[in-house]
């Protein structure tokens, strides 16, 4: 079958990837003139990547995993120290590690908890482990059902202490979904929470060796590509044509400097948009229908990506980074953590802005000053001098991953539509992970699966290839 893709972040990617593999031809087409979507970046005039968010990659994401095998590119992760590191706010440049034994799942990360001092006494890890164990008792059911609560709620009925909540859920909960406790759902952090509990590595940290487009991105567009698959940029999806009985006739492509208007047919078509764009292109006969109609209840969170260039090092590691303020949310130094970013001499921060509802429509200046402020409590002996900033870059999302506030669940939608020929993938479809690399990942795998089981009617004719008419001819 020929299949096409409306999307070329992880989610459309992925899908590709399964499709060729099951044997059919996935013609992607992106919005942009880069690939990858939330893991896109691109080089500035120095050749410096300005990243649009900063990807950490955790042993809890079998399914990116098993792609990156495939791939041959595992590789390229680099895995950092068994552990899970905090700022500590009340002492300023001090920071504190849940460090993971190598011992078997979940006593390692019991340990690791045991063992901290700096963060929590002993009284509180107790009725932090004791909060726990209904999650790990009874699984991913019971974390499922807790999508009713708030995590904030959801640790006062576990009798969990709002001094617990301030010096680890926050950061949790604005690492995992770019939002504070009160406003997420239980079910989100908890999933993690149980990844980590049963899988012996699931809450080891790795990053990319270097650029996502380069690194991840790449390699999956060479493989679908040598097995007949194509990729089209600056192809931006305007419309969904229907036929008759409202299954999907074609893709009509926007036109782009000297490339005119068009129209794909194929024999099934995929949105791997974010939710927000498939939202404003929906097909009038279709909003009314129950799979469509279950994407008003989601919309995508605002983020916004820091990256900081400075003219000396500073007193780093080599590891992500919790920074439990009100400002940012996770923080990393990669002239350190990421191979092609080496710089011995200097530091190049990124840091992620979270909540950032209040900060997306702030200038850039604004949001950097901001930072610099933050900076000076994590770092007060060497900020802001005699520290020199040598340049900065903000890279803003007004919608990313959806924002998984409480009773979410119900309305993620299959993969497979009430369409007969049209499918979604996104990490904001129904499946076990949250809005995350994973999730994107595993997907589009689903996607693919669905596309493989459906029983489409395929015309013998059709040409080897997805149509592209000129839609002036049309």
């Amino acid at each position: 079958m020929r299949v096409a893709i409306a999307g070329g972040g992880l989610a459309g990617l992925s899908c590709a990837k399964y499709l060729v593999d099951a044997g059919h031809t996935p013609i992607v087409f992106e919005r942009s003139a880069v690939f990858g979507g939330l893991v896109a970046a691109w080089q500035d005039k120095d050749g410096a990547w300005i990243e649009t968010g900063l990807h950490a990659f955790f042993g809890a994401y079998p399914n990116m995993l098993q792609l990156m095998g495939e791939l041959n590119i595992l590789d390229r992760l680099q895995w950092k120290r068994h552990a899970l590191i905090f700022n500590q706010p009340e002492k300023p440049g001090v920071l504190s590690w849940f460090d993971v034994p190598d011992i078997p799942a979940p006593f390692n990360v019991i340990v690791s908890i045991l063992r901290n001092n700096d963060m929590l006494t002993w009284e509180q890890k107790v009725r932090f482990a004791w909060g726990l164990i209904p999650a790990i008792i009874r699984g991913q059911k019971y974390v499922e059902d807790m999508d009713k609560y708030s995590l904030l709620a959801w640790l006062e009925q576990q009798g969990i202490d709002e001094r617990v909540n301030s010096d680890i859920f926050i950061a949790a909960s604005k690492a995992l979904t770019f939002i504070n406790p009160e406003d997420v759902s239980a079910t989100i952090p908890l999933t993690a929470i149980n990844r980590f509990l049963k899988e012996r590595y699931g809450s080891k940290i790795a990053f990319l060796d270097g650029a996502p487009p380069e690194r991840l991105c790449q390699p999956i567009m060479d493989y679908v590509i040598e097995r007949g698959g194509e990729f089209h940029s600056n192809a931006a999806l305007k419309e969904i044509v229907l036929n008759g009985d409202g299954s999907v006739q074609a893709f009509r492509i926007r036109g782009y400097d000297s490339q005119p208007e068009r129209e794909i047919t194929a024999d099934a078509y995929v949105s791997a948009m974010s939710v927000d764009a498939l939202k404003l292109l929906l097909p009038e006969r279709w909003k009314e229908l129950p799979n469509f109609q279950m994407l008003e209840g989601l919309e995508g969170v605002p983020v916004i990506n820091v990256q900081i260039w400075f003219d000396q090092k500073l007193p780093t590691v080599d590891h992500l980074l919790f920074s439990r303020s009100n400002l940012l949310s996770v923080y990393a130094d990669m002239s350190t953590t990421c191979k092609e970013y080496e710089d011995p001499n200097r530091s190049m921060l990124e840091l992620v802005l979270a909540p950032a509802e209040d900060w997306i429509g702030r200038s850039n200046d604004d949001i950097i000053q901001a930072t610099l402020a933050e900076l000076t409590k994590l770092f007060p002996d060497h900020l802001p001098e005699p520290v020199k900033v040598l340049k900065t870059a903000v890279v803003k999302t007004p919608r990313s991953v959806y924002k998984a506030t409480p009773g979410r669940q119900q309305f993620r939608p299959t993969q497979a539509t009430v369409i007969p020929n049209f499918f979604l993938a996104g990490s904001y479809t129904y499946q076990e992970y949250l809005g995350s690399m994973e999730g994107a990942v595993l997907s589009g795998k689903l996607t693919a699966q669905a596309i493989t089981n459906a029983k489409l009617d395929v015309p013998e004719s059709l040409p080897s290839t997805a149509t592209l008419v000129d839609a002036a001819t049309v």
